[in-house]
């Protein structure tokens, strides 16, 4: 049969889809990973935000218009919380939650009855999963769960508490895809929180895959990992990307205690430094929640200060949603529309932040991943994350190219070859 993925949210979802993928291509189904004709459909639902639950139940509708007849099954952020929402309609056959995702390919195979079946979620790493990339750059994910109960937060109540996965299975698993992708994310809800025998060692696991042959990116990383024992695991890890999402959220010390994000601006800063002893020019990300319950004017403009001082080489700007069962739930919104008018303000800064590190990524040399053709350029991100332009001939995809960087071009940057 034919089987759809259809994937929502995070990195770790993209994962699992992955490994759903993989385990029903080896039961001898075809499988896709859009929007496209199919016998059966799988929707691999997020709840991060109002917004992302809404669109998780608005696929419905689209799977009918491609497929009347189609079989859908849910899983996923959005199903564990609120799974009856999703039986409206008569094309859903099976919900299910965050844990045991791979049972969908079991009952794929079966008839039964229309069925919500959700899974306690497990106090240790016990999954199964083995994936396949689906792209030029592969998750593998090393750690699921979460313990910091963020005020905005509502995954920690759908994923359940901090759980690290096994070690050795981790560097198998990068062993045996890095003949298949030139770079490796490793990817969990809360990355930062990955131990081993019960200690932190994020850090210890990037020094053991210093010797694989594909380049090692990390996902999302809180402020907190970074301290002398994290900079001096990994800073002689040559095939580690310099680009650290370090989430901030907000630049108001107020704001972060109502929140409950343990640090201040200034020891956010101090880590930023740490991160620039050690590597050139490392790329610095990180994402701003806008218009939190009770933001002030004089807050936001905190927020503003602090992003231009540390020079981010981008942001990603949310504005605030409200999710029910959380604390800030509970707080008094602002207006959407004073929302709107800081995300747009945030948004121009983000801009001037990108091109101004574009600006001071010239003068270095660069690895591009290729990993697309468009027109007379061949696009791909460098290894600090810079969006690249090549004008060349013959390059293959899932390549990594040498280039130097021209000047700013399109939303990244244009890029020459270095023969």
């Amino acid at each position: 049969m034919k089987v759809a993925i259809y994937t929502l949210g995070c990195k770790v979802n993209q994962y699992e889809s992955d490994s759903l993928g993989f385990s029903l291509l080896n039961n001898g189904h075809e499988v896709f990973y859009d929007l496209v004709f199919a016998d059966i459909f799988i929707i691999n639902t997020c709840a991060v935000t109002n917004e992302a639950e809404k669109k998780s139940r608005q696929v419905i509708a689209k799977i009918k218009r491609i497929n009347p007849y189609a079989k859908i099954f849910i899983c996923g952020c959005a199903s564990q919380k609120n799974p009856n929402s999703f039986l409206k309609s008569k094309n859903v056959v099976f919900v299910s939650g965050v844990a045991n995702k791979l049972k969908i390919v079991d009952m794929i195979e079966k008839n039964f009855d229309v069925c919500v079946d959700i899974d306690k979620i497990p106090k240790s790493y016990n999954e199964n999963y083995i994936s396949k990339p689906t792209r030029t750059r592969a998750y593998v994910k090393i750690q699921d769960g979460c313990n910091n109960f963020c005020s905005y937060c509502i995954i920690p109540y759908l994923r359940g508490r901090s759980r690290s996965r096994n070690v050795i299975e981790i560097l198998n698993e990068v062993k045996r895809i890095q003949g298949e992708v030139k770079e490796v994310v490793l990817t969990g809800i809360n990355l930062s929180d990955f131990r081993i025998d019960g200690k932190l060692s994020l850090g210890k696991l990037i020094k053991l895959l210093a010797n694989n042959e594909v380049r090692i990116r990390l996902g999302s990383l809180e402020q907190g990992i970074i301290d002398e024992k994290f900079i001096d695991d990994i800073s002689n890890v040559n095939n580690l990307c310099p680009h650290f999402h370090l989430s901030l959220q907000s630049g108001s010390l107020s704001i972060l205690k109502r929140m409950n994000r343990h640090y201040t601006p200034n020891e956010f800063e101090e880590k930023v430094k740490m991160l620039r002893k050690i590597f050139i020019n490392p790329a610095i990300t990180t994402d701003i929640i806008v218009g939190f319950p009770g933001e002030t004017e004089e807050e936001f403009y905190e927020t503003v200060k602090f992003v231009k001082k540390i020079g981010f080489s981008s942001i990603h700007v949310f504005p605030y949603s409200k999710r029910e069962g959380t604390v800030a739930g509970k707080m008094k919104d602002i207006n959407g529309e004073i929302k709107k008018a800081r995300v747009n303000v945030l948004e121009k800064v983000k801009n001037e932040l990108e091109k101004n590190y574009i600006k001071t990524s010239k003068k270095n040399e660069h690895s591009v991943l290729i990993e697309e053709k468009q027109g007379c350029y061949y696009i791909g991100h460098a290894e600090n994350y810079i969006k690249c332009y090549i004008k060349a001939k013959n390059l293959m995809t899932n390549s990594l190219v040498n280039v130097k960087i021209k000047k700013i071009f399109k939303d990244g940057a244009l890029a020459k070859l270095i023969n």
